[in-house]
Order: C-alpha cells, then structure tokens, then sequence
C-alpha cells in the first residue's frame, strides 16, 4: 500500500481539502480557535463514546484510507500494543485523533484535518500543498516572511503558534492526564513537514527535538498500520475501555 499519495487519483478531495487549507490557516484564525476553545465548555463525555461518534467521519484531508475514524485509530493502538510500547503511548494511539470531533460540531473539515505548520513565520516549501499559501494573506506580511517570523530563534514549540485543528484541540483536552510525551505526540503527529521532512529546525529547542522522536516512533503506528481491513470493534472494546479508565475519569470536558 502506497501513504501519503497526494495524487490519488481515488481522493480528489484532498486537494480541493489543501487548497482551502492553507488559504484561511492564518496567525489570526488560529489564536481566534484556541480561545474559541479553550475553555473545553462543549460538555463531558467519555473517551469511548467520542471514539464511536467518530465512526461517522471520514477523513477529507487522508489520502490513504476510507475507514472510519474509530477504525483507524483501534488499527494505531493495535500496531503500537503488538510492538509491546508502553501503555501510554498505546493509549495515545486510540486518542491521538479525537479531535476531530470538532468536525461534528460543524467546524469545517480544512479547519480540523491535515497537517499542521507553524503560523506567524515563513511557510516551508516542504508543507504538502505548499503553492497554496499565496492565497493566505500571511504571505503578504512582511513581518511573517524574516527567518524565524515573530519567534526567538530555538524558542520551542510550546511557543508556537500552529496552524488550527484537531492536534491543538485534543492537546488541550488530554493535558491534565497524559504524559508529556504522550501530550507533545498528540499536538505534532501531524506536523509532518518536521518530523519527517526535518523542516523548522530553527524553531526547536533540544527538548523539542528529544520528544520529537517519539512523535518519529508513532508515525509508523499512525500511518503505516493503515489498511482496508477494519478492525474487530467488539472484540476489542473490553480491552481499550480498562485501558482508558488507566488514564481518564468516566467523563472528561470537551
């Protein structure tokens, strides 16, 4: 099976997904959503139930794979349990795309899918998609195109402002439970044009640069366990619903 296929001729999509994308990711948008959200006030429900309503969803931004949501995600956890990681970065695998949820609360989807970039500085040209970003008005902000754009050069990620979606939102939701490794692999597992593109670098302190190797372990579980093959959802179900009560309450805010 061929990943990350931005040609596929099957998912049309996508491009038209990329185009929207990076015409109205800006710096602006982007602090507007984190505020919008951060007060995580759209109510409680468990982490099972989430994974299920993501049964719906199917990726527009995902080139690879028409499964569900909650399919995609058993197939990551099921990939990192069989390679016997730690039960936190299993854990990460069945979260790390909750959300997307947002999507179902009628967020469009280029504003809750794809990969993720820093905003407020340069866009690389290793950004899939990257002719796009003429169409963003950032592009015309002179302060936003000097090296290291409003940043402090190694100033960290933490720092960073990055383009909006569901890696910041289930950031924000998982912080008071996860491990910051766990946490860091949620908030850039879609930033591929760094931890597989090694762009950014300039952004980074060495701590950023330490845990991005994990976010480089967990891609093989998150991109290459894709297949058309669903996973067996009722089989599973008992052994990741003992595993979030590890981790979460019964109910966490969203």
């Amino acid at each position: 099976m061929t990943f990350r296929d931005f040609e596929n001729p099957t998912r049309p999509t996508v491009g038209d997904f990329y185009r929207l994308n990076h015409r109205y990711q800006t710096l602006d948008f982007a602090r507007a959503k984190k505020a919008e959200f951060a007060s995580l006030s759209r109510g409680r429900s468990g982490i099972w139930e989430v994974c299920e309503r993501l049964n719906m969803l199917v990726d527009d931004s995902d080139p690879d794979t028409e499964l569900s949501q909650l399919e995609h995600l058993l197939q990551t956890a099921e990939a990192a349990r069989r390679d016997s990681q730690p039960d936190w970065l299993v854990v990460t695998g069945l979260v790390h795309d909750l959300g997307k949820i947002l999507a179902l609360w009628g967020e469009e989807q280029w504003a809750v899918v794809g990969d993720t970039f820093p905003l407020g500085c340069p866009f690389d040209k290793l950004i899939v998609g990257s002719e796009f970003f003429e169409d963003n008005s950032d592009s015309s902000v002179e302060r936003f195109q000097q090296r290291t754009g409003i940043y402090e050069a190694a100033t960290g990620l933490r720092n960073v402002t990055m383009s909006w979606g569901h890696d910041e939102y289930m950031y924000m939701v998982a912080k008071p439970y996860l491990p910051r490794e766990a946490l860091f692999v949620i908030r850039h597992h879609s930033f591929y044009a760094a931890h597989d593109k090694g762009a950014y670098d300039y952004l980074m302190d060495d701590g950023d640069r330490e845990l991005m190797n994990w976010v480089r372990l967990f891609r093989q579980y998150d991109l290459y366990s894709k297949s058309n093959s669903p996973p067996d959802t009722a089989a599973l179900k008992p052994y990741y619903t003992d595993l979030i009560k590890r981790f979460f309450p019964e109910t966490i805010c969203w």
